[in-house]
């Protein structure tokens, strides 16, 4: 059966206190993170604290969005999860952008995938663009800036992975098992009907690929999701401490964030019932070229108030 298996694939509270220094696309990173907080022994402590560390040093933020006590004070929170593709020594862009909105008094939370050609103010440009030109124009930062304007709600958290982390993370795993839905083909892969394991970079290409899918960009969004949901079941079902220690060498390598290690664990312990009880939100509109020739993806008027009213209302106490 698993040769089988193996041959089918081919401006909210912010408290000015002294700087406090997860990581699949999209949620990958989330589920790193919560792997972290689940699985980290007392004695292992100071190994993570240090990584984090890395990954706040690297992050790039102003001091006031390093700045943040939305989990440590255990209130509703947002987080922007990052899918960064970059070449070389380039800033990249973000290929996958996702708001998880998190309501630990409510034990509820949401996610929602934001299209990357979506036409939408650049804040601190001055311009109306895609949105994942926001973190090629000034990272993390303004991407932070762009999707609180777009989406009306504050967001304190920014966690952002590179796509080798992705691969390398689903390797660590020995790879990750998931249904797929219909035939296609994606760089120098084939995927069958059905269900299939995916090495790191199958996984890459299995969760890029949108223009051959019937629903867009919201299949791709689909298949993201589906692959994040076995990262984090297999995760917690084969933890191992060799395996934790290669997982914070790709973190330390390949991602940044604002969060401290204290928030990350309070995220996985008192955040995890709202984690549990998602609901996965939905941008409906259309796509075309415009007069300069240039594809974007147009969200629809009401659609777009129905998430964010949605969202803003997650956000109260």
């Amino acid at each position: 059966m698993e040769e089988q298996k193996k041959k089918r694939v081919k401006k909210r509270r912010r408290k000015h206190s002294p700087a406090k220094r997860i990581a699949s696309i999209a949620g990958v990173i989330i589920g790193l993170f919560l792997l972290i907080g689940v699985g980290v022994a007392l004695y292992l402590y100071n190994q993570v604290d240090s990584t984090v560390d890395r990954l706040n040093e690297s992050s790039g933020l102003s001091e006031e969005r390093m700045n943040v006590q939305t989990i440590s004070e255990k209130k509703p929170v947002s987080v922007l999860l990052l899918g960064v593709d970059r070449r070389a020594d380039e800033q990249g862009r973000s290929d996958s952008i996702v708001v998880m909105t998190l309501n630990p008094n409510q034990d509820k939370s949401a996610m929602l995938s934001i299209p990357r050609d979506t036409l939408t103010e650049i804040v601190g440009k001055g311009v109306e663009d895609k949105v994942n030109h926001a973190y090629a124009f000034g990272g993390a930062e303004m991407a932070l800036e762009t999707i609180e304007n777009m989406l009306g709600i504050p967001i304190d958290y920014v966690a952002e992975v590179d796509m080798k982390g992705f691969q390398d993370t689903v390797d660590l795993l020995g790879g990750v098992t998931v249904t797929n839905k219909f035939a296609f083909t994606s760089g120098d892969y084939a995927f069958e009907p059905g269900t299939i394991t995916l090495k790191g970079p199958e996984a890459l290409a299995y969760t890029r690929m949108r223009y051959d899918d019937p629903s867009g960009d919201f299949g791709r969004q689909e298949r993201q999701r589906d692959v994040i949901t076995a990262f984090v079941n297999k995760g917690k079902d084969d933890f191992s401490i060799a395996k934790f220690n290669n997982m914070l060498d790709v973190l330390g390598n390949n991602a940044k964030t604002n969060m401290t290690f204290k928030e990350i664990r309070t995220l996985s312990t008192d955040y995890m019932d709202a984690f549990k009880n998602q609901d996965v939100l939905r941008l409906e509109g259309t796509g075309g070229k415009a007069g300069d020739g240039i594809y974007y993806w147009n969200p629809d008027a009401a659609s777009l108030a129905d998430v964010t009213g949605y969202l803003s209302e997650l956000m109260e106490q």
